[in-house]
């Protein structure tokens, strides 16, 4: 059991760095405009890393258009095949016209303009086959927005998020004359879920303040330790295990729900364009936070008020979650009610992470070993944060994660957790 404990416990070490890529943009968009007379037409924005991993290129984060257009006929002709819109008129032939960069905190988009051809008299109903780079990776999802639509009575360069693309679920009916905003708002939901989910960082913060939930740091006197007394971390303090589950995850939930208030606040100045910071000083906060949090745990900053660091660094976790909506294009009429799903989504995956994680740590929090766990985690944290703040704060590469990847292989491989590498 010992060895085993060994072999996972390494396995986490290593996983975490690994892992260590925040915020890595698994989307595919397509943005529609229907005109009363002129058509459909609409501009597909396909992230720089899936057209490096998809066609071997070698882009840079934010390469100059000309590296881009020399791959242009392979690009078009892979969205060609894997993109169809239809209705009751028959199929529609996609006609490119020009391409360009967007430049996004996350790195580039290319962005790639067309019409469909005899699309003037405008379906009530569009079907549409969405599916780049979905069988390749099964966690990338593509969203189609809608930017502009006469016949839905949308005509002030509104975008929503009106179809939601995943595995085996990429062909979808877009209705044209459904003035309902549900499609939109659950779509919102399903992102605020989405971004928590891949974004390690919002997650390591998350398990930074879960850590400590289930015990409780005393004061006592070293040569008379008291019941439950688990291990010193520092001269005269110790770890208390918890007694019961309820109030434990009562209070975790009560914490989190400060960091939700905190990134609600600042996700809502951002949008509105009341408040706006430099994305690079947003999302290198957000890297510190993650180690001032853990730091936390080793040493208290604010003693026995868990919460202020969550409401705090939250604060500029909004600011990092309105840089995704942007990046959706999510504006205009509808952005209260797409501030509202998003939030609603955010939280439901906070709290399906918590629930995932909290049983683990109530379970052993009276394991001698609890303490040593919550340290060397907590370290581990704190030399990812730094990893990811150096990296933010300079807008530079360290590329420690493949050194580390490769490393990590070699060990596992070793200690017979991966199979050997054929000869």
């Amino acid at each position: 059991m010992k060895k085993l404990a060994t072999r996972v416990a390494l396995f986490l070490l290593i996983l975490i760095p690994v892992l260590a890529s925040a915020h890595q943009r698994d989307n595919s968009i397509i943005y529609l405009r229907i005109y009363e007379t002129e058509g459909i037409e609409g501009h597909f924005d396909i992230h720089v890393n899936d057209l490096n991993e998809e066609f071997g290129l070698n882009l840079d984060k934010y390469p100059d258009l000309e590296s881009v257009l020399k791959h242009q006929d392979r690009i078009r002709a892979y969205i060609l095949e894997n993109t169809q819109f239809s209705s009751v008129y028959g199929n529609y032939k996609i006609v490119f016209t020009d391409t360009e960069k967007l430049k996004t905190l996350f790195g580039a988009f290319i962005v790639f303009h067309f019409y469909l051809e005899n699309s003037e008299t405008v379906p009530d109903n569009l079907e549409v086959t969405f599916k780049p780079f979905m069988e390749e990776n099964p966690s990338h999802v593509n969203l189609l927005c809608i930017e502009y639509n006469w016949k839905a009575g949308m005509i002030n360069n509104e975008a929503i998020i009106a179809l939601d693309f995943t595995e085996n679920d990429w062909t979808k009916t877009l209705s044209l004359t459904d003035t309902s905003v549900w499609k939109g708002f659950k779509a919102m939901i399903k992102q605020g879920v989405w971004h928590i989910w891949i974004g390690l960082d919002h997650i390591l913060f998350l398990l930074a303040l879960i850590l400590p939930s289930v015990v409780r740091r005393i004061r006592t006197n070293p040569s008379t330790p008291r019941k439950g007394q688990q291990g010193l971390m520092t001269s005269g303090t110790a770890w208390q295990a918890v007694d019961k589950f309820r109030p434990a995850f009562i209070y975790i939930l009560k914490v989190v729900t400060f960091f939700t208030i905190a990134h609600t606040i600042t996700l809502s100045l951002a949008s509105l364009n009341i408040i706006n910071l430099p994305s690079r000083l947003v999302e290198s906060i957000i890297a510190l936070s993650i180690g001032l949090a853990a730091y936390h745990n080793i040493r208290p900053i604010f003693k026995g008020k868990d919460w202020v660091i969550a409401f705090v660094f939250g604060l500029f976790h909004g600011f990092g979650f309105a840089t995704v909506l942007g990046e959706l294009g999510v504006t205009g009429e509808f952005l209260t009610l797409s501030l509202l799903g998003f939030n609603i989504g955010v939280e439901i995956g906070q709290v399906v992470i918590i629930a995932l994680i909290f049983p683990v740590l109530y379970l052993i929090r009276k394991s001698r070993l609890y303490p040593k766990i919550l340290l060397y985690l907590s370290v581990v944290l704190i030399i990812v944060s730094l990893y990811w703040f150096v990296e933010r704060v300079f807008d530079i590469d360290i590329r420690l994660d493949e050194n580390i990847r490769t490393m990590g292989g070699k060990i596992l491989r070793k200690i017979g957790i991966l199979p050997p590498l054929p000869e």
